[in-house]
């Protein structure tokens, strides 16, 4: 039997719900109220936070389902004012008086030989003592959410999806977990967070270059709301994983600075062409009186040139023909190509008539 129920209500759930349950329920309820929804409500949101950063973290749900919220605030049951003190903490342990006595929590004590110990009422994570929950915490936390769970696409317009000639993040930069420590709690003094997002280009943007332009909106010192729009210059030869970085662009952080935003190139999926390395490939399919006697066709390139392709003499599935300077621009070697590699697929019949049968058969 627990001992109050409302943060399991908030998410949704009943007090026996298991971890899967309770990220089914926080990432549904954060979803309904983040403040960049139409439903949202930023008290909301955040009393949500709260809630599963309690309940996901085992020592903190142990100390609320016994104690109550204010005890899994504080990292520990409340201390009985008509108790014998405990290493100098008026109160102590409840039924106990200069020691750890029988709490299960003493592991949160430290002392030396026989003397006295002394309790520091802390969260399991190293956060600060009766560190008041704030918006910024709530927003740290559904950040480290998304980055571990994974939204899924029917949640990317919390963030914005491309919309018009522009992309756009809304409702402020997500956030990254660098203002907790390693062991969960809220860190004293944040490190500066980095915003990283995915910028999905075609291989034919990567092959001649392009600009794009992103709309974001992030939190200014002030805690408003504010557009910006990020200008990318995406050159010639650039791959999967190639890093944009906009330092100080995204929302603004305790301590004066702001987070750096980073775009990460991804490159979208081709009908006909596959990149590999610097090279391009492409497959070529042959009816088998082609393979046998040869042929002539025109293959589109990537640039939308026209290049003839033939073969005079008989040509095995799998071969390779290979035309260089004719694939993607490298990088870091101005004016130079990579190949364009054509591969031979070789579509042979199902089955024969018996004149087909007998014309192969004379013929070999």
């Amino acid at each position: 039997m627990v001992k109050e129920t409302k943060l399991y209500d908030l998410l949704g759930v009943k007090s026996d719900a298991s971890d899967s349950e309770l990220k089914k329920g926080y990432r549904k309820q954060a979803l309904k109220y983040h403040p960049d929804k139409p439903t949202g409500d930023t008290e909301k949101f955040k009393e949500i936070s709260e809630a599963y950063d309690i309940l996901s973290d085992a020592d903190k749900r142990q100390l609320y389902d016994t104690y109550g919220l204010e005890a899994a605030r504080r990292g520990g049951p409340m201390p009985d004012p008509n108790a014998g003190g405990a290493g100098g903490f008026p109160g102590g342990f409840p039924g106990g008086s200069g020691g750890a006595g029988g709490n299960p929590f003493a592991s949160f004590s430290s002392g030396g030989g026989g003397g006295p110990q002394s309790f520091q009422f802390t969260s399991s994570g190293g956060g600060h003592p009766f560190h008041a929950f704030t918006a910024n915490d709530a927003f740290n936390i559904f950040s480290h959410f998304t980055q571990s769970e994974g939204l899924g696409s029917d949640d990317d317009d919390i963030f914005g999806s491309p919309k018009g000639g522009f992309s756009q993040f809304g409702g402020g930069m997500p956030r990254r977990s660098g203002f907790r420590s390693p062991g969960g709690g809220r860190a004293g003094s944040p490190e500066r967070s980095t915003v990283t997002v995915k910028l999905p280009v075609t291989l034919e943007d990567l092959y001649t270059g392009v600009t794009k332009k992103m709309k974001i909106r992030r939190r200014n010192r002030s805690g408003q709301s504010e557009e910006k729009i990020l200008q990318i210059t995406i050159k010639p030869g650039w791959k999967a994983g190639t890093k944009i970085t906009f330092s100080n662009e995204g929302d603004a952080l305790p301590d004066g600075s702001a987070q750096d935003v980073v775009f990460v190139i991804e490159e979208k999926p081709h009908s006909r062409f596959k990149r590999v390395d610097n090279d391009l490939t492409i497959d070529l399919k042959l009816s088998l009186k082609e393979a046998l006697t040869g042929f002539s066709r025109i293959v589109e390139t990537l640039d939308g040139k026209k290049l003839k392709v033939e073969n005079k003499n008989p040509i095995n599935p799998g071969h390779v023909i290979r035309f260089p300077e004719r694939g993607m621009p490298i990088s870091k070697r101005p004016g130079h190509k990579g190949d364009l590699i054509i591969t031979i697929k070789v579509e042979f019949p199902s089955k024969l008539t018996d004149a087909q049968r007998k014309a192969i058969e004379d013929a070999f």
